[in-house]
């Protein structure tokens, strides 16, 4: 098996493809990088006006009651290097705790053990969290900011209104506390309408059949 960070693993990065414009100083969201190409492709009053109206420091009202509904969260980390990983983390309604307007938290079920999320902020605690609602209003939710990892038994004693999950295979081991520095809005043009369907999940379960096996067929390909 190769390891998700050999050299086989990695790729050299591709150079660039285009000239980037300078970037001015400025006191705006987001990152040189997006600053520079939004000069290079004349889209930089579009991105102001964004920022200006849609990007705020803290979880707006509405924003808040959109988290406490979702039963999805993709959760993007990397490492201390800039190796990347994203993941997926669900539950019932309201498994997204509003600590406040400023944090928020998620809960670490039972896994495969790897740990890929957990380790990345253990290294490096910028995190950026997606929530889409596919089924009703067809929009979403960036959340981007720092996490801390905390147990889940002080996660309780420290947040007792937090209610604990009834269901024996749903008992978080542990809990990701972010610190939100930025919530804005994710369009909803390219977002696909999805209607729901009963299904029964086997929560906590090791069985590898359920849990999905070796569905790409890895094991018989080193």
């Amino acid at each position: 098996m190769t390891s998700r960070n050999s050299p086989l693993s990695r790729r050299p990065p591709a150079a660039p493809t285009e000239v980037t414009a300078p970037v001015e100083p400025h006191d705006q969201p987001g990152s040189e990088g997006e600053h520079a190409l939004q000069c290079a492709y004349g889209t930089a009053d579009r991105a102001g006006k964004f920022y200006a109206e849609q990007v705020r420091d803290r979880l707006l009202p509405a924003m808040a009651a959109f988290v406490r509904r979702m039963e999805m969260v993709f959760v993007a980390t990397s490492d201390s290097r800039g190796e990347c990983d994203a993941s997926l983390r669900s539950g019932p309604p309201g498994f997204l705790a509003v600590l406040d307007d400023r944090t928020l938290a998620y809960p670490e079920y039972r896994g495969n053990g790897v740990h890929a999320s957990l380790g990345n902020i253990s290294e490096n605690a910028h995190v950026g969290l997606l929530m889409l609602d596919f089924e009703h209003d067809r929009i979403g939710l960036h959340v981007n900011g720092t996490a801390r990892i905390v147990d889940a038994e002080p996660f309780h004693a420290a947040q007792p209104d937090v209610p604990r999950d009834p269901a024996p295979g749903r008992q978080p081991d542990r809990w990701v506390v972010v610190d939100v520095e930025e919530a804005y809005v994710h369009c909803r043009k390219h977002i696909p309408q999805m209607q729901r369907v009963p299904l029964r999940r086997a929560w906590g379960t090791d069985d590898p059949a359920r849990k999905g096996g070796d569905y790409f067929g890895a094991k018989d390909n080193p």
